[in-house]
């Protein structure tokens, strides 16, 4: 999986760096998705989705330290043919003149940088998302007080703290449980008032350094990896096939430190066979479950819209005409004929009640004497006699 589309050299283009960043929150929606389909199946689930910040942080923490250790690489990298590079920059002095020019000259990660490489791939974002959901609901608190007509409530730090503290001190809670409330409620007011200036100056920072990696003014194409002095660089072919043999090399060392019985050592030996099944096929494994999971969602989605549209009926048939009563006036066999005067007739009219169609002037006069159709006898009057502008 080597899109080589528009790059040159080992130098990735940002499209692919873009991919990269945005595959782990794909990752997580989908499994989000998934989780929360077999949940309507299984409520026990839903603990799970309780604590998905802390289940997806552990999930990403063993895949991105897996990752690192083998591939130099974060999870979504190596995914992407990518690997991590760390930049040593050394300056060159000329035989000639005084004259020096620095050159950059890439090596493995450190251990070090794995670890912190962890730290801003996995601990980062789980705090953020963290801040996030605090931030989230001291915002809903805010607007459900000022729906209720609090206005007292905000992100106004210094008088926030005035007002808990009265609050607080004219309870009946005992003074442990109100200084655990106390503190919460200050942190969530802290949170929700430099929340939103961490998060702008965090996404600031990141839409710069992606508009310089994308002009080509930096090497870097994130705050960490400049922070870290890492480099992100497409892997060779001889890379990705020593990538195999390195693998082997950890796992074989891992086995030769196993200690105890031969049995415990059986024991050891079948549970890390089983570890590095799962690490080695988890990457086509998520992802096979995100594009089998959006593709149930597209197709269970599609199934509801079918089901919710408005189904179109044929129209009903129209009525059966009136009866004619046995004391009304005969209908002539000629259509055209005004069942009153007899003749053809003029300015055509209907009256609403039966539908029967007469003269205006014959009906008019009929109606308002006797306040009934001829035909029927139904009950009518003047005003639902309606003039026909088409005589059929």
């Amino acid at each position: 999986m080597l899109f080589q589309v528009g790059g040159q050299g080992t130098r990735p283009t940002f499209f692919e760096m873009a991919a990269a960043q945005q595959l782990p929150a794909s990752l997580r929606a989908a499994l989000t998705y998934s989780i929360g389909v077999f949940a309507l199946r299984r409520p026990l689930l839903h603990r799970v989705l309780d604590y998905e910040d802390e289940f997806f942080a552990l999930l990403m923490l063993v895949l991105e330290s897996h990752s690192l250790r083998t591939t130099d690489a974060s999870f979504a990298e190596s995914l992407y043919g990518l690997r991590r590079r760390a930049v040593n920059i050394r300056a060159k002095k000329d035989d000639v003149g005084s004259n020096s020019d620095n050159a950059t000259n890439h090596s493995g990660l450190e251990k070090r940088q794995k670890v912190l490489s962890v730290v801003f791939l996995v601990v980062l974002p789980y705090l953020k998302s963290k801040l996030h959901s605090m931030y989230n609901k001291e915002r809903e608190a805010r607007l459900q007080a000022s729906l209720w007509g609090d206005e007292s409530e905000g992100f106004d730090v210094s008088r926030s703290f005035v007002e808990e503290d009265s609050q607080v001190s004219t309870g009946t809670l005992d003074t442990n449980a109100s200084i655990r409330i106390r503190v919460r409620k200050r942190l969530q007011k802290i949170v929700g008032f430099c929340y939103p200036w961490l998060h702008a100056s965090s996404e600031g920072l990141s839409f710069a350094y992606q508009l310089l990696y994308l002009l080509d003014a930096t090497g870097y194409y994130s705050l960490a990896l400049h922070a870290l002095g890492i480099h992100v660089c497409r892997a060779t072919g001889q890379e990705l096939m020593d990538t195999s043999s390195r693998i082997s090399k950890i796992r074989s060392r891992e086995r030769e430190r196993l200690r105890g019985p031969q049995w415990l050592k059986t024991l050891q030996g079948a549970l890390l066979s089983c570890t590095y099944t799962m690490l080695d096929y988890a990457q086509t494994g998520l992802i096979a479950a995100v594009f089998f999971f959006k593709m149930m969602e597209w197709w269970y989605q599609s199934a509801e819209e079918r089901m919710s549209a408005p189904t179109v009926y044929p129209p009903p048939p129209p009525p059966p005409p009136p009866k004619v009563a046995k004391e009304g006036i005969p209908l002539p066999t000629d259509r055209t004929i005004c069942p009153l005067c007899s003749q053809k007739r003029a300015n055509p009219s209907v009256v609403t009640v039966s539908g029967f169609v007469f003269c205006y002037a014959c009906i008019f006069k009929y109606t308002t004497q006797y306040k009934r159709c001829p035909i029927t006898l139904m009950p009518a009057t003047v005003d639902q006699i309606r003039r026909l502008f088409h005589d059929v």
